[in-house]
């Protein structure tokens, strides 16, 4: 199982993004464990930002590595998890 991990922060328009995306193609890959991390909600967000040093919401970590940090080219994170199955 692969795991996808959104840090995020409460109202970010991009996190927001991500997060209408997510629910709109979770069906595409059953595969996928997702993990939202939201500030000031999660314990690990503030480890995470400084593990992973993001700069700009949402970061995107897939199997613990960075994928993006700020918009998310939803496009080539669909094809990196249709790659992961």
């Amino acid at each position: 199982m692969v795991l996808l991990q959104s840090i995020s922060v409460p109202g970010c328009i991009e996190c927001r993004k991500f997060d209408d995306w997510w629910i709109k193609n979770v069906a595409s890959f059953p595969n996928i464990k997702y993990e939202k991390v939201v500030m000031g909600k999660d314990p690990r967000w503030q480890e995470l930002v400084l593990k992973y040093q993001i700069m700009a919401s949402p970061g995107i970590l897939v199997d613990g590595e960075l994928f993006s940090a700020g918009g998310v080219n939803t496009a080539k994170l669909a094809e990196k998890l249709k790659e992961l199955k």
